[in-house]
């Protein structure tokens, strides 16, 4: 079943009955104002509109009826190609159609249609809302299927934790690979430490029963094609463990499994678009919860890898979690190895939510994410795995600490406490993203956000085609 908000894009042959979008910048609104019937401008200039960025204004008819929009845009030296994301605020129902003045139809409509998502599992609208008409030359599929995989991400992201934990994680994962005829396995509570993923289980075992940990496993497509494995992690909530958050930290702590939402988001993508592509899906997904067999600082693990990690603070479960589903993952040495976790404040505080770092050795690789990313705006940015500072993740008593000696680099010690779980992926990528829109912002309501998952989609089509 396709989400509901793909019914915001309506058929391109529907176009001759919308209602026309004009967007018009300070240099092109002379034009637009010029070829209005007399009616029309008569209105628009007592109306005092003015083609300012992000400014629209409803334009009558004679009959009383919409002739049109016009839209503001900014000058083209300082574009925004999401701005468009603010129509489905703005507009009364009905259908619409783009009329001229775009440089990029398909991010304007991709930006309109994820302008009109609400979650609305506990609070509906009854309202009719504003529909786009594909525009001409727009890959309707394509736009369709990455404007669904935002949305299952988003959806998942903004479900508070009485409704989401690792059991509802799995189904959504489950549901996901039946649509696609996908391959799911999942590992939970005590099997995780017979199947050897012991850090996994010590996150998650101080949660109730029904809420034990587990590592869900999906597979699709066919063998021979090149192997790509997404790992997202999915804390569903963080008390922080035993190093308990304050309850302001607390707070936005649901949005924890927004890496595992993220890479199902893009993992939607794949199997929609049937990219050529063998992939896995690893989620290891747990709640850090407070409870009598809760894991404690100075415990010391040994990981599937083999590595033993001393537990410096429980409030780092993320990269415990991601590691061992990466030694995992790795042990099939896949040509592309990518993971995604909301894991460090530090990321934040260098890069802010809206920019998330990503860190990787393969010099090609991220020269080819920074371009789609930025065609695709969906904005990342490489950060370094700076070797000198491993150092800072040394142990006393283990092969290494899960958390920095210092109070420096909080995200580029993460990574590469995790690069110590990769060794025979061809290519890895690591993601350390935020996961919500703290204040809204066209095309990106406030509340849980997919991130990079559609740069990466960008990125697999390029480099594997449509198949």
């Amino acid at each position: 079943m396709s989400h509901p908000l793909v019914d915001v894009l309506v058929p391109a042959a529907q176009a001759a009955a919308a209602t026309p979008i004009w967007f018009v910048n300070e240099e092109s609104y002379a034009a637009r104002r010029d070829a209005l019937d007399a009616v029309a401008r008569g209105f628009v200039d007592a109306a005092g509109f003015a083609p300012k960025a992000g400014r629209h204004l409803l334009v009558p008819a004679a009959d009383g009826k919409l002739a049109g929009v016009l839209f503001g845009l900014p000058m083209p030296e300082k574009p925004d190609p999401f701005l468009p994301g603010r129509l489905p605020g703005v507009l009364p129902p009905g259908d619409y159609r783009f009329d001229g003045g775009l440089k990029d139809a398909r991010l304007a409509a991709l930006a309109f249609a994820l302008g009109a998502y609400r979650f609305e599992r506990y609070r509906k609208r009854d309202e009719k809302q504003a529909r786009l008409a594909t525009p001409d030359g727009v890959d309707a599929a394509e736009l369709t299927r990455v404007v669904e995989g935002v949305a299952l991400a988003r959806d998942l992201i903004n479900t508070p934790p009485n409704d989401m934990g690792p059991g509802e994680l799995q189904d959504a994962a489950f549901a996901l690979a039946k649509r696609y005829g996908a391959a799911a396995h999942c590992i939970a509570g005590d099997k995780l430490l017979d199947e050897n993923l012991p850090l996994i289980h010590a996150v998650g075992r101080a949660a109730a029963a029904e809420r034990a940990p587990r590592l869900i496993d999906l597979a699709w497509g066919d063998e021979s094609h090149p192997k790509v494995t997404l790992v997202g992690k999915g804390v569903c909530f963080d008390t922080g463990g035993l190093d308990l958050k304050p309850s302001a930290a607390m707070l936005l702590m649901k949005k924890d499994m927004g890496g595992a939402a993220s890479v199902l988001a893009l993992a939607h993508m794949i199997m929609d678009g049937k990219l050529p592509v063998r992939l896995r899906v690893l989620i290891p997904a747990v709640e850090n919860s407070v409870a009598g067999p809760a894991f404690r600082p100075s415990d010391i693990y040994r990981s599937r890898k083999g590595l033993t990690v001393e537990v410096g603070n429980t409030d780092a479960e993320g990269r415990l979690v991601l590691a061992d589903a990466l030694a995992l993952a790795d042990e099939e040495a896949p040509e592309l190895l990518i993971d995604m976790g909301t894991l460090t404040g530090a990321a934040r505080v260098a890069l802010g939510p809206d920019l998330p770092p990503f860190y990787t050795d393969d010099e090609m690789l991220a020269a080819d994410i920074a371009t789609h990313a930025a065609q695709e705006h969906d904005p990342l940015w490489r950060m370094p795995l700076w070797r000198p500072y491993d150092a800072m993740l040394d142990s006393k008593v283990a092969d290494v600490n899960n958390v920095s000696s210092g109070a420096f680099a909080g995200s580029v010690t993460c990574a590469l406490f995790l690069n110590r779980f990769v060794s025979a992926a061809k290519s890895w990528l690591h993601f350390d993203i935020y996961g919500w829109v703290l204040t809204a912002k066209a095309g990106h309501p406030e509340g849980g956000e997919c991130q990079a998952a559609r740069a990466l989609y960008a990125l697999l089509r390029s480099r594997y085609g449509k198949g």
